[in-house]
């Protein structure tokens, strides 16, 4: 019996929550521009295992999900990630954080584009069909007028997330839609998460870094 234990940090969401062999069984997250992460995060997870009557000595893995997204979020939720695993000995899984915001939306026709907010005109986006599968991987797009234009000629568009919203005056083709209300939530990594966990499909606790996908840069403030 696999219980997994699924830490989303990527976004403002602090989100925690337990699955069973890819079954939900509870999840505590809070929404916060704050990013009061640090001081929440090993809250929710003594609050999570509690609702669910579990024990950390009964986790059979930890996910993480693994960006693009804060680099401050992803720090904290992976070092919690490889932390736990280093005490429980159990393995560590990561999960595409766009996939997982794919996964909040149910289509019958066209292509889910999640994208988190970059600076400027900048997103972080990947492209998903109505199965959920990947057709563009994850990357950072400078929007203009022609992005992702040769999905809206096909069919219907949604656009999820932060990014969503700086797109609404640019992309202007009726097949797109935007919904800025979709955020990064551990809710939907369970079935990821366990299917990697029956392949056997873990990274190295020692190694594992988060996909930042650009580097940080450190904003000084003016003088």
């Amino acid at each position: 019996m696999a219980l997994i234990l699924q830490l989303e940090t990527a976004s403002t969401n602090c989100s925690v929550s337990l699955a069973r062999e890819g079954e939900l069984l509870a999840c505590k997250e809070h929404n916060s521009a704050s990013f009061s992460h640090s001081e929440q995060l090993h809250l929710f997870i003594e609050e999570v295992l509690k609702e669910a009557g579990v024990s950390l000595g009964q986790l059979s893995a930890i996910a993480v999900s693994k960006g693009p997204g804060s680099y401050t979020g992803l720090r904290i939720g992976v070092s919690a990630a490889k932390g736990l695993c280093y005490v429980l000995d159990i393995p560590l899984i990561s999960t595409p954080t766009l996939k997982g915001m794919a996964l909040q939306r149910e289509i019958t026709s066209g292509v889910i584009i999640p994208m988190l907010d970059a600076r400027r005109m900048e997103v972080y986006a990947a492209v998903f069909d109505a199965d959920h599968s990947e057709i563009v991987p994850t990357k950072a797009v400078i929007i203009d007028a022609s992005s992702f234009l040769e999905f809206a000629e096909k069919g219907k568009v949604h656009l999820l997330g932060s990014g969503a919203d700086k797109c609404k005056e640019v992309l202007t083709h009726p097949n797109f839609s935007f919904d800025d209300s979709c955020i990064p939530s551990s809710k939907t990594m369970s079935e990821e998460s366990y299917r990697k966990y029956q392949e056997g499909l873990f990274e190295d606790v020692a190694y594992f870094e988060p996909f930042y996908l650009k580097d940080f840069i450190l904003q000084q403030k003016k003088k």
